[in-house]
């Protein structure tokens, strides 16, 4: 039963994204952008990179949308416009799981890495691998956040659920 699983994991990962972004609006400009020495820099490089990525994923598993090819773009540094493409990222993704059938989940999908090589695993596998690297980068934005203010939101999925079903 994968659609329920990742329909949960949709609506977590606006959950917190939201809470990520909301923290993010505290922090002033010059330090959102400020190089930390994290993968993608800054927390902004950090954040621009789980849109891009998500754009990548989403083009593959829908055909259509932006395409891009540089994992370390910096779309804008601006925060409004950040968590405005954020949401419409979230909201394909929300679309993309709930259009899907469960046998859709199972079935193989075959797509081109940004180098060009190509694979072919089950929807699922890569679903698994969508969501956790989500979780990875929000890792990253939440220790950057505890570097620049000494403190992060919370964003385990267990807070999530708590929260949903408080």
């Amino acid at each position: 039963m994968f659609k329920p699983y990742f329909t949960r994991f949709a609506a977590y990962n606006i959950w917190a994204n939201g809470k990520l972004y909301d923290a993010a609006a505290a922090v002033p400009a010059a330090d959102r952008t400020r190089d930390v020495g994290a993968f993608f820099g800054s927390l902004s490089g950090t954040l621009n990179h789980l849109i891009v990525a998500d754009r990548v994923w989403l083009h593959r598993f829908l055909g259509d949308g932006p395409e891009e090819s540089q994992l370390n773009r910096v779309i804008t540094h601006d925060l409004d416009e950040l968590r405005r493409l954020r949401a419409a990222e979230d909201d394909r993704i929300s679309g993309f799981i709930t259009s899907r059938s469960e046998a859709d989940f199972a079935a193989s999908f075959s797509y081109r890495n940004i180098a060009g090589h190509r694979f072919t695993q089950p929807l699922s596998e890569t679903l698994a691998h969508f969501f956790n690297h989500h979780t990875h980068h929000r890792g990253q934005a939440h220790g950057i956040l505890t570097h620049l203010t000494g403190k992060a939101p919370e964003l385990d999925l267990l807070y999530y659920i708590r929260e949903l079903e408080g």
